[in-house]
């Protein structure tokens, strides 16, 4: 993507933003109203920038008949998704597999595996009314995979996990960015230092930090406290503190009021 700008009425959320992200699992970072959340409804096609250019799988998002194509190549996890409580988990991704137009002899497979991958292979013909809060999430990263997407976008994904399902969460990550590009936005450092290769920490619409999470966690590494003992987790919001700091510091305000 190149100069992506979003505005909301009188509000920039996203200002010029120029990004490129290839295979692999990228962490998508940023304070409360940072623009992380416009990001990802602009890559998922759901949100028209203002201004910019973007490119998805190799085609303009910006053209109608490309959207098409890149949809059904895409899977995507909004923080908040609808869904109608009388269905069971495997008529939810069964339908999400059929809007992405999957071919009826793949889909039924494809559906239990899905469902087998977040571990709901034993409720899959429960109704989604039925299931605690943290199933109904696994059920959308489901839904989210059924068709094995090429660009896997998930907000917030693991918001109402317990740690168990977290970790065992971060190591399916790994295995779809293997292949494919995923971009998890999230305000948990934890996840992303255990599962991304690549950090972008987004700041008033503005990417203010862009690297390894190694380079993250050096970066928390150099602003310790001299003889300070921190274990990874704390390095690396050390890190994310650090950046931010460093991006508002010209400016010497932030912005308010972004999504």
């Amino acid at each position: 993507m190149a100069g992506l700008t979003v505005r909301h009425r009188r509000t920039v959320a996203l200002d010029r933003l120029d990004l490129d992200l290839g295979p692999g699992v990228h962490g998508l970072l940023g304070p409360n109203g940072a623009g992380k959340t416009s990001l990802i409804r602009v890559l998922a096609t759901v949100a028209a920038p203002s201004d910019g250019r973007v490119e998805l799988l190799g085609r303009d998002a910006g053209a109608h008949r490309e959207r098409s194509e890149i949809r059904r190549r895409l899977g995507y996890l909004p923080q908040e998704f609808g869904f109608y409580p009388g269905f069971t988990v495997r008529e939810f991704v069964a339908y999400v597999a059929w809007l992405k137009e999957m071919p009826a002899d793949r889909a039924g497979g494809a559906v239990e595996r899905a469902v087998e991958r977040v571990g709901l292979a034993d409720r899959i013909d429960a109704r989604l009314k039925t299931l605690s809060g943290g199933m109904v999430r696994r059920a959308g990263i489901a839904q989210a995979i059924v068709n094995e997407p090429e660009l896997l976008l998930l907000d917030e994904p693991t918001a109402g996990l317990d740690p168990e399902q977290r970790v065992e969460f971060r190591t399916l990550l790994k295995e779809i960015g293997a292949s494919s590009t995923v971009i998890v936005s999230t305000h948990l450092v934890e996840d992303v230092a255990a599962a991304c290769t690549e950090v972008t920490l987004i700041e008033a619409g503005r990417v203010a930090f862009r690297g390894t999470t190694a380079e993250l966690t050096a970066l928390g590494e150099e602003s310790a406290a001299p003889g300070g003992a921190e274990g990874a987790a704390g390095a690396i919001e050390r890190g994310y503190t650090t950046a931010l700091r460093a991006h508002r510091a010209p400016s010497g305000a932030v912005a308010e009021g972004l999504r």
